[in-house]
Order: C-alpha cells, then sequence, then structure tokens
C-alpha cells in the first residue's frame, strides 16, 4: 500500500520563493506587449483595413474578404515578430474550459519549401472538428463539422509561440455550441433595448456597453501534497478529511500579510497577466487558510470574460513553476470557506454615464431608478434560470452553505433605496400626477447621490446586491464560466427594458406625459417586484419561511434546478431576442446533466477506490497493531491486562464498526451506480445519482473521517487538512 503522505513530506523542505524580476519598471511599459491591440493594429495594418477592423469592433459591419486578408498578414507579421510559430482559434466549448488547435504558420511554395503564412479565410473562419465536446444532442460524433469564427471585437493575443484568437464555435447546421455565441448575442440585446429606454432621458446614447469585473477566489496548495491526494488530483476537492484543529475560526488569515512564497507566485502572475492585457487590481488573502483573491479593473462583459478564462489557465501554469496547485473548485475543503468568482455588472453608456449611478438632476436620477427598478424585475422574472445559470454539481456545495449566497435569488438594495422605491410606488396616482405630487416626487428623487453616500455597503448573504454603481451577481462559482451568469442576466434585463419601453409608448399614445408614464410603469413592477428584494440575512431560517410565504422558489438539487431550461418563460425569453433558440436552450439543459452526472460519478470511484484500497487497509493494519498488543498485555499480566490496555479494546471495536460500514456502503454505491448508469435518458440519470448515489459520498466520509482521528498519524496515508492548508 502506498503512503502517499510519507513521500510528499519529504519534497515540502526543498520548496523556496522563486526570484521573480518585473518585465520593466513601470507596469504601462509593457502592459498589453503580448496583445494585437489598436496601436498594433494601427502600426502593422493598412489604414483601410484597420478602418475596416475598428468600425467591425464599435458598430459591428463586416469586414470585407481582401481586407480580411490584410488584417492576417498584418496579425502575422506582428505575431512571428515575437516570437509565435503557430495560430490557433480559441474558443469556449459548454466545458467549463476554453480550447484550442494550433496550426504552424507555413504552406508548402514552388520550390519544394514552405513559406510562412496565413489568410483572411483561415483567420476568420476554421473548421477544427471538435466533435467530441458536449452539443447536447445538436450533434452526433460522428457529424464532425465544427466551426470557429473570429470574434473581431476581442484581440488576438499570445502565449508561448502560438497566436491565439478569439473565436465562436458553432455546429454545421449554425447552432451555437460554446458560451461566446449566446454570450455576444445577449449583449447585442441589452444593448439595443437599452438604448431605446435611455432615449427618453438623453438622445445622444447610441450605444450601451455591458461591463463586467469579476473577484476570482482560489486556494493554493503545495504540488507535493497535491499529488499525494488522489481525490484533488482527479476531482478538485477532498472526498475525505477531517476538519483541522484549526482553521478560519480566528480569521487571522483574511487580509494578512501575504507569505512570501505565495507573493513570489502573484508577482509573476500579475506580470504574465499585464502582458496579456488582464488588467489585474487587487490581490489579498481570503477568509479560509491557503486562500486567496486577485481582482481587476472592470472591462466590456466580452472582453472581462475572455481575460477572466485566461487568467484560470494562466494561473495553473505559474502556480507549478511556483511548486504550488490551483485549486478552483467551488468546494475543495469541507468545513470552511469555499471559493465564488462574484460577477461585479453594471451598464455604461457612450455619453460616459453609468446608468447604476445615480444622476446629477432629476432626470438623471430617473434614469437610474428606471433601469434599477427594471433590473430588479427581471431577476424576479427569472429567478429560476439566474439559479439554473450558476447551478452546478460543484457550486451547489457552497449555495446556501452559510459561506456564500443561498439558493433562494433575493435582491438588496439597501434602506434608502427601497425607501425611495416605496415612495414612488406609493405616491404616484394612477393617472394622472398633480403638480404637487410632480414637484414632490422631482425632489425627492434629485436627493438620491446625497442618500447614497452612505448606502454603498453590500450584503454578503445577498445573491443579486447593489453596490452603489453596479449589482453584483455574487452565486457564481469560482471555476465557471461567467458568460453562462452573463448570458442569462444581460437577456432577462434586455427582454424587461424591451417591455417596459412597449408599455411606456403606449401610455404616451393614450396621451399621458412621458414622465408620468415612466412612473405609471414603474410604480407597477416596484409592487410586482417587492417580494424579491431583501435586505437581511440570507443565511438565516428564517429567512427561508418568508421566501417561501412570498412565492420565491428555493431550489437545492441541481438536476432540479436545472428544469428551469424547459420553462416556457426561459424559451420564450432567449428565443424572441435570438439568443438562443428552443433546440440549443434544450441541448444547454442536457450538457449540464450530463456534466453533473460525469461528475458525481467520477467522485464515487475515486471515493470508492481510495476507501477500499487505502485507508480500510490502513485501518486493518492499525487495529492489528492494537489487537497485538492487547494480546501481549492478556499473555504478560492475566486478567489485569483490561486495567492496563485502557480504552484499546473499544477502539478495535470501533475500527471494525467503520471498516463494516465504509464496506458495505461502498459496494451499496456501486450498485446504485450500476443501476443509474443504464437509464439512458441524461436527465433521469442525473436525477438518479442526485438521490441515489450521492449520499453515499457523504456517508462514507462520515466513517473515514472517524478513522482518521483513530488511526496512528504515521500511518495515514493521505496528506491532512492541517497539512494541506498549512504549508505555503
Amino acid at each position: 500500500m502506498a503512503n502517499f503522505r510519507m513521500a510528499a513530506f519529504d519534497k515540502l523542505l526543498e520548496r523556496k520563493p522563486l526570484e521573480v524580476k518585473r518585465e520593466a519598471d513601470l507596469t504601462s511599459d509593457y502592459y498589453g506587449m503580448l496583445v494585437f491591440d489598436r496601436p498594433k493594429m494601427q502600426k502593422y495594418l493598412s489604414k483601410d483595413a484597420y478602418k475596416a477592423v475598428i468600425d467591425a469592433i464599435d458598430n459591428g459591419t463586416t469586414i470585407d474578404r481582401k481586407l480580411a486578408d490584410g488584417v492576417a498578414t498584418g496579425m502575422k507579421a506582428w505575431a512571428i515578430e515575437n516570437g509565435a510559430t503557430h495560430y490557433s482559434h480559441w474558443f469556449q466549448p459548454l466545458t467549463d474550459a476554453t480550447a484550442e488547435k494550433h496550426d504552424a504558420f507555413i504552406e508548402h511554395n514552388d520550390n519544394g519549401g514552405v513559406v510562412e503564412a496565413f489568410s483572411g479565410k483561415l483567420l476568420a473562419q476554421q473548421e477544427p472538428d471538435a466533435s467530441s465536446f458536449p452539443s447536447g444532442g445538436i450533434r452526433q460524433t460522428f457529424e464532425a463539422r465544427g466551426y470557429t469564427a473570429w470574434d473581431v471585437s476581442s484581440p488576438a493575443f499570445i502565449v508561448g509561440t502560438t497566436l491565439c484568437i478569439p473565436t465562436i464555435f458553432i455546429s454545421y447546421t449554425g447552432e451555437a455550441l460554446d458560451y461566446k455565441a449566446p454570450l455576444l448575442k445577449a449583449l447585442n440585446a441589452v444593448d439595443k433595448a437599452a438604448v431605446g429606454v435611455c432615449q427618453y432621458f438623453d438622445k445622444d446614447v447610441t450605444k450601451v456597453y455591458a461591463n463586467l469585473g469579476w473577484e476570482q477566489e482560489y486556494f493554493l496548495v503545495d504540488e507535493a501534497l497535491y499529488q499525494a491526494r488522489p481525490d484533488l488530483a482527479l476531482t478538485g476537492r477532498t472526498l475525505m478529511g477531517h476538519s483541522s484543529a484549526k482553521d478560519q475560526q480566528l480569521e487571522d488569515h483574511y487580509f494578512a500579510s501575504i507569505p512570501e512564497r505565495v507573493a513570489s507566485f502573484m508577482i509573476e502572475l500579475e506580470n504574465e497577466a499585464y502582458k496579456l492585457g488582464i488588467p489585474i487590481k487587487t490581490r489579498h488573502n481570503e477568509v479560509a487558510p491557503n486562500q486567496f483573491e486577485l481582482a481587476p479593473i472592470y472591462e466590456e462583459c466580452n472582453l472581462a470574460n475572455d481575460h477572466n478564462l485566461m487568467i484560470m489557465d494562466l494561473m495553473q501554469k505559474v502556480a507549478r513553476k511556483h511548486g504550488f496547485r490551483v485549486l478552483l473548485h467551488e468546494k475543495p475543503f469541507s468545513g470552511i470557506n469555499g471559493s465564488g468568482k462574484h460577477n461585479n455588472w453594471s451598464l455604461s453608456t457612450n455619453t460616459g454615464v453609468v446608468l447604476y449611478a445615480p444622476g446629477k438632476n432629476p432626470k438623471g436620477n430617473m434614469q437610474f431608478l428606471t433601469f434599477v427598478v427594471n433590473t430588479i424585475y427581471a431577476v424576479y422574472k427569472h429567478q429560476d434560470i439566474l439559479r439554473a445559470s450558476i447551478m452546478n454539481a460543484n457550486n451547489s456545495h457552497r449555495l446556501g452553505a452559510n459561506e456564500a449566497p443561498p439558493a433562494i435569488i433575493s435582491a438588496f438594495l439597501g434602506t434608502e433605496i427601497n425607501k425611495m422605491l416605496d415612495l414612488i410606488e406609493n405616491s404616484v396616482s394612477e393617472k394622472k400626477m398633480s403638480p404637487e405630487e410632480k414637484t414632490s416626487l422631482k425632489l425627492n428623487i434629485g436627493r438620491i447621490p446625497e442618500i447614497l453616500l452612505d448606502n454603498t455597503d453590500r450584503n454578503r448573504t445577498s445573491p443579486f446586491a447593489f453596490t452603489g454603481n453596479r449589482f453584483e451577481f455574487r452565486a457564481v462559482g469560482s471555476s465557471a464560466n461567467c458568460a453562462s451568469a452573463m448570458i442569462a442576466l444581460n437577456t432577462a434585463v434586455a427582454e424587461q427594458l424591451v417591455e417596459f419601453k412597449n408599455e411606456v409608448d403606449e401610455l404616451i399614445e393614450k396621451g399621458l406625459k412621458k414622465d408620468e408614464a415612466i412612473f405609471q410603469v414603474l410604480k407597477k413592477l416596484i409592487g410586482l417586484s417587492k417580494v424579491i428584494r431583501f435586505d437581511g440575512n440570507g443565511y438565516c431560517d428564517e429567512w427561508k419561511q418568508e421566501a417561501a410565504r412570498r412565492g420565491l422558489t428555493n431550489v437545492t438539487s441541481v438536476p432540479e434546478a436545472l428544469e428551469a431550461y424547459y420553462l416556457p418563460s426561459t424559451i420564450d425569453m432567449f428565443s424572441k431576442l435570438g439568443v438562443l433558440s428552443e433546440r440549443e436552450i434544450e441541448s444547454r439543459a442536457e450538457v449540464e446533466y450530463e456534466k453533473f452526472t460525469k461528475k458525481i460519478q467520477i467522485e464515487a470511484r475515486v471515493l470508492g477506490d481510495l476507501a477500499i484500497n487505502h485507508i480500510v487497509p490502513t485501518a486493518v493494519k492499525y487495529q492489528t497493531t492494537l489487537i497485538d498488543n492487547v494480546k501481549g498485555l492478556k499473555e504478560i499480566f492475566g486478567d489485569e491486562y483490561k486495567k492496563l490496555a485502557g480504552t484499546r479494546v473499544e477502539l478495535i471495536n470501533e475500527i471494525s464498526g467503520h471498516i463494516s460500514a465504509i464496506e458495505e456502503k461502498v459496494f451499496n454505491m456501486v450498485e446504485a451506480r450500476k443501476k443509474a448508469n443504464v437509464i439512458e435518458n441524461g436527465k433521469d440519470k442525473a436525477y438518479a445519482y442526485d438521490r441515489d448515489v450521492r449520499p453515499y459520498l457523504e456517508d462514507i466520509r462520515d466513517h473515514i473521517d472517524k478513522l482518521e482521528l483513530i488511526v496512528e498519524d504515521e500511518l495515514w496515508p493521505l496528506p491532512k487538512y492541517r497539512e494541506l492548508l498549512f504549508n505555503r
């Protein structure tokens, strides 16, 4: 039997912080050096090609084939000058990871040799096959054609010796097989819908951007200890392990001095991120030991999402150079806080106005209230698909665990904003406002900047919290692709803004003034969405009871949460805005069911192997030692051995009980898995794994963790929590 733990300890003494040097004295001197950004486009492209690309980025126009050839030539020249030998269409399949296939910059020439070449056709579109990626039934494995198409709005970048070109990934028949394609459509939908509403207040608004600022939480574990934990290596989390006597109780790790070796990793990570144009701004220790966080400056949503995926990949590469492994699983350790990825989201205009920031006058504040109210109503209407967008096997360990937002979707606005909304709901007349009502309301609306000065705190128990000039969707998981949540949120808000404008326009046609019509619709929406506004403690049991009375849903089962994809309201929302077709929506649900099943299946297999082949033999070995000890005492001291043996006889019995329970439960888990595996329907199989297999994971773990406290420390085969969490 291998004792992974003892072998790992020898390697720990070798760990020393690596010396990291900055690329230049100032970050600005090398920021974006590996990105084909606007300044580099201007240098390497012709005037016409540069103009075409910028027009495509800013206005969504198409690029002429001849100009595309010019763009490809300039991009290739820049890439080769920076050491690139290959190019790749970089895309985001439905796996929560990124994908790439590398091709060399070579073609045959007339002399039997090769020449560096890269055409506009290869830049714009490729056929990478990629038939093994999940499609939810959109295409079968033998239907190999899948196409990647250039996303001109996200700049190309170099990783190592490869030029990476961000692309969408679609099927032969045009359905989206990735996250980026529907994200771009959702962003376009919210742009058009928001511009329509902004026109009520400012005719100069012609473009609205969705902005995203993600906060990435993660754990660092020494690589030797990581390799000594097969459960960590194969599932991303510890399937067993008793809590350490000291973990996060003292909260002494939070914002504490960053350990030297970790700081060395962070510095190199930031250096590499800056080269790729990823604007990392913040780093700090998080609450749990060995948990950390990084966060960037806010960016346009599509670019921010690309950067988050790039940074997750970069973290893994840099960490290994420093003898670490990054854990992005939402709950790698039981009993301490898991990791999330808070999505700070807002909308801003081409005129420089953040739509969730109060204005300088009543008109600007009326716009602010309009967008806040419509957003809250959109969240209320589509709470189920918003939950489904962030629910998976990993994240289900966090939600509702008194460390992350509960599975109940609610919105925090703060006392003063709630008062303002109540004022509107209660003060506006049913038809036309009196002059006194208009004056009173405008005076109160004019006070919004003042009342928000001390009202920008956040409610950390709220899944969707207003934090001054943005909303924070806190429930997103640390390993997730942000696009899943952003597709749902931006589409929901777009749909609601369209409906709001239609209602207001109808009232104006009936003779109401614009301001009166807006207030009338806002009043209705405030009343309808009031039930989702909650500023209290989302962790408490009283809130669960209150939420049920309000009619809010509380779904903690992953398969049940995924049912939201099939709701008529979900299908109608996505399809009418052209973000996802009904077939695409249903395929995504199938993919999520399949991913859930496979993750639980893998965890069950790993736990069964470790339990039977490592933990049980270790327990038997220690039990045999105790038995031999008791036998020896009896041979020497006769009946007096009972006093001398103390609790050892009881321990022998206790170990037998745990061993028998583990063997029985592993057998039953395997049988449950066999029954579930023959189920052909993906959704039914996911329900079977959730109902019949997943509970055994905790039951078996409970017995193993109790054995960990009994068995001699030197015999225990796996690194313990105190070692995993406090070696850095």
